[in-house]
């Protein structure tokens, strides 16, 4: 059969893997032009969707194509999934050199059903180290000072720069190794690339010895034998590749077989493992009674996540104040406006950007309410400070982070005066933006504290078999852990980025704020989690206001003051008897302080500070 061209469609499991995403490219220096990419390929097939591109790329078709991110050269072949919404490339064409004899399309199509969050990249100076005169196969990329180069979690550096292609070959026959720009470090290439993600490195000479072996049997190895070993017959390689293939035609896993070391005898034990795998499950085959009974108590707990319309449409209104937080114009978290133009988040979002000493963030921080759809780039509001925040994630209510807005005007409603008790079982929905994208509603069900450990135990039985891939004792520690939170607990498909979302029950009260989870991956690479969590809002505002006062921010606590909501004396009571039970002197100074300088007509901040003002008798109690 013939190789398959560019418009051969990639597995179902490549477009479930692969988000849409867009970005913008250009010519030279002509204006920019957006391009959304909707399916797994390389950055050179998605630019082919575009006829002027494909009209320029037919106009320097004897020259090689370079493309541009971030002022870095990456290769034609480079992931389209590293590239990410709002990235900027230049398109180039310089003199070409002599092409590689071998497509280096062949170990990518190897690793191509593997997800994104398996890709890195690191980046290399185009000029060597002392004494090397030439690293660069083609001179002209020397016009850049750096290249980017892709690899995949698990693959080792020479694999990684051998399918880059843009490297000169006398690089793998010296003992050339990596020397990061910023520590000097050095890195053989004979090294795993996990640790290289996002790190620049110069090529150095360590010494004129032969580099060393790659690990026998190893899938570096094999693709490297693929490509060094061209003048071997295809019947004693095993592989079937054509040696001149046609333009435009690159080699998929269908053109490409490698026979692995002692792989019959490895297929056999598999083989007989799977057998007596089999006859386990069919002999512990439940039967059709308990069957019944299991989908019986399905139907009736899905039921609990419907709701009526009216209920979804007042959602979709209260969804307006959900917003994505951005570090640097990147997602980290989620979150939602409290009152005024301050946003609640989770502490742990913003925790290592934020220089306590001196009281403010080391990068920018934004927040957008309007990310619904990835053709929406606009909308960012800058956050001013940290007003105050928690990070003491094992107490309820001790993860958190108040950001006060740049802006005033145009903002969505608070959600404080929406705030509700923490229900014990039922349905609940989240509204947040996870795996950093757009703004979703998750509908799910509460796990209530009596049946959590039987979640533990059903995510433990559904990963075992002959080969383990999470031990028992990681769900033995998730059920040590949950069994003890004072939390809501629920099981939700919120991973990554959501951290802030807030929680809703069915009367649309804002009752929790999504915190976290316990990952693990399951033996077929799927990302999943035994049980989600939820910190009790109520409680979080209390030590909210307990914050305010002792940090002395005075303008948030007004505007707290100003916002008026059905839990607020239940709030001021929590708060009352958590100064007494921790003892919180420092609360009760900043009260007595503000009580002497406190504006008199501000009768709000009065009639809260006299509150706290009260005196109650108490027992004396020894303390030794």
């Amino acid at each position: 059969m013939a190789n398959q061209n560019d418009e051969t469609p990639l597995p179902l499991t490549d477009q479930e893997l692969h988000p849409t995403h867009s970005f913008f490219w250009r010519c030279k220096e002509k204006h920019f032009n957006n391009m959304t990419c909707n399916k797994a390929g390389t950055v050179e097939e998605s630019l082919k969707n575009s006829p002027q591109f494909a009209k320029t790329a037919k106009k320097n078709k004897e020259k090689e194509l370079v493309i541009i991110k971030d002022g870095k050269a990456i290769s034609s072949h480079f992931p389209c999934t590293l590239i990410k919404k709002g990235d900027h490339l230049t398109v180039k064409y310089v003199k070409a050199v002599e092409w590689p004899k071998k497509p280096v399309g062949a170990y990518v199509s190897l690793c191509r059903n593997k997800p994104p969050s398996n890709l890195i990249m690191f980046h290399l100076l185009t000029k060597g180290g002392k004494n090397i005169t030439r690293i660069m196969k083609n001179s002209a990329l020397k016009e850049f000072q750096e290249i980017s180069v892709y690899a995949y979690k698990g693959e080792r550096v020479k694999a990684a720069l051998k399918r880059d292609g843009r490297l000169h070959c006398s690089i793998f026959k010296k003992n050339f190794v990596l020397s990061n720009k910023s520590t000097s470090v050095k890195t053989e290439l004979s090294n795993p690339v996990d640790e290289l993600n996002d790190e620049t490195f110069q090529i150095i000479l360590l010494d004129k010895s032969d580099p060393p072996l790659s690990l026998p049997g190893s899938l570096d190895e094999a693709y490297l034998l693929s490509n060094e070993d061209q003048g071997q017959s295809e019947a004693e390689d095993n592989i079937t590749v054509k040696q001149k293939p046609e333009a435009n035609v690159e080699i998929t896993p269908r053109n490409l077989v490698l026979e692995i070391n002692n792989s019959k005898r490895t297929k056999n034990q598999l083989c007989f493992q799977f057998e007596e795998f089999v006859k386990g499950i069919k002999t512990q085959a439940p039967t059709l009674c308990h069957l019944q009974n299991l989908f019986r108590v399905d139907f009736s707990q899905s039921t609990q996540m419907c709701s009526e319309v009216k209920t979804m449409k007042r959602l979709m209104c209260l969804s307006d104040s959900v917003c994505q937080v951005r570090i640097n114009g990147q997602p980290n978290g989620s979150g939602f406006l409290l009152f005024s133009n301050y946003v609640f988040t989770n502490g742990h979002v913003v925790k290592d950007i934020y220089d306590e000493k001196r009281c403010q963030f080391n990068e920018r921080v934004s927040v957008h309410f309007s990310y619904e759809s990835v053709e929406q780039s606009e909308g960012a509001l800058d956050v001013l400070e940290l007003v105050c925040f928690e990070l003491n994630p094992e107490v309820p209510g001790g993860d958190w982070a108040l950001l006060k807005l740049s802006a005033h005007q145009g903002l969505p409603p608070g959600l404080l005066k929406h705030i509700g008790f923490l229900p014990k079982d039922g349905g609940i929905c989240i509204i947040g933006h996870p795996e950093g994208g757009v703004k979703k509603i998750d509908p799910c069900l509460i796990v209530p504290s009596q049946n959590r450990l039987q979640v533990v135990e059903r995510h433990c039985r559904e990963n075992q078999g002959p080969v383990q891939f999470v031990t028992r004792s990681f769900f033995e520690g998730v059920g040590a852990s949950v069994h003890q939170k004072s939390f809501l607990t629920y099981e939700s498909c919120f991973y990554y980025a959501s951290s802030g979302s807030p929680v809703f029950d069915k009367h649309c009260n804002v009752v929790a704020m999504h915190s976290g989870g316990y990952i693990y991956r399951s033996a077929n690479g799927e990302t999943k989690s035994v049980i989600e969590f939820a910190h009790p809002l109520l409680a979080i505002v209390e030590r909210l206001v307990i914050q305010m006062v002792v940090r002395e921010k005075f303008d948030a606590l007004k505007g707290y003051l100003a916002s008026s909501y059905a839990q607020h004396e239940i709030v001021m009571e929590g708060v009352k008897n958590l100064v007494e039970k921790e003892n919180l002197i420092e609360f009760r100074n900043a009260v007595n302080n503000l009580l002497t300088v406190s504006n008199l007509n501000d009768v709000p901040l009065n009639k809260f500070l006299k509150f706290f003002s009260q005196k109650h008798e108490h027992i004396p109690m020894e303390v030794s």
